[in-house]
């Protein structure tokens, strides 16, 4: 085998999880600090005020965009060794965090931080911490994956597959067991059998207005249903403005 190749697999196998946890401790406190300072200003309380400039409000998202984009160009073009590939992954992490706290506006194109829209960036900021946590974790869907054609074919089945499922499930309005079930197969074949939420995409498209599925839906998922999710993330990120 050539060395190159040797080192590609050696990549994909053993990724480096330390990295990973530089990168995610990054990530949880940069975001719980955010959160923090985010219901101060909105309370009145503290030193913080929004910034702006030239009368824009510079919204945080944008530092994280900056942080993102110089940890990659840096990490790409220096390939630093320690200790700089671990400040490289605190500042990835950091401006991670930042970027996807602000989730909500990309898919708006306006300040929905705190309306029920701004769900979303809690939302996606749990299942990047989910996410991360499965790779610190060591899991690998790459591993074993075989070197024989037919082991590759079978194995690329399998990956598609499990994509399809990962989909349907998303499009269900299962998010989070649709990111989950990306890295863990068959975990989204159990958001692809049940019911669909009445806003999803799956529900406007597969649920007639007047069907049974579509009452059954609204009847599982009403538009004032609370959960203990919700109440922490409530907690964790302040509760929607009405």
């Amino acid at each position: 085998m050539h060395p190159l190749a040797a080192q590609i697999d050696l990549v994909i196998v053993t990724p480096n999880h330390g990295l990973g946890l530089w990168m995610l401790g990054a990530f949880v406190l940069t975001f719980l600090g955010t959160r923090l300072v985010t219901r101060l200003i909105r309370s009145g309380r503290g030193p913080f005020r929004d910034v702006e400039v030239g009368g824009t409000h510079l919204h945080h998202q944008v530092y994280g965009i900056l942080g993102m984009l110089v940890a990659g160009a840096v990490e790409f073009a220096y390939r630093p060794g320690s200790p700089g590939v671990q400040l490289l992954a605190v500042l990835f992490g950091f401006g991670a965090a930042l970027t996807l706290d602000e989730f909500a506006l990309w898919l708006h194109l306006e300040d929905v931080y705190w309306a029920q829209e701004g769900r979303k960036s809690v939302d996606a900021v749990f299942l990047a911490v989910g996410v991360g946590l499965l790779l610190v974790a060591g899991f690998n869907p790459f591993a074993g994956s075989g070197s024989t054609g037919a082991d590759h074919a079978a194995f690329a089945v399998v990956l598609l597959v499990n994509l399809l499922l990962a989909v349907g499930t998303i499009l269900k309005g299962k998010t989070a067991l649709g990111v989950i079930g990306l890295l863990v197969p068959l975990v989204a074949l159990v958001g692809v059998l049940r019911l669909a939420k009445p806003s999803s995409p799956w529900a406007r498209w597969r649920y007639r207005p007047d069907s049974r599925k579509a009452e059954r839906a609204r009847q599982r998922y009403p538009a004032d249903r609370r959960t203990r999710m919700d109440a922490f993330k409530d907690l964790i990120g302040g509760t929607p403005g009405r």
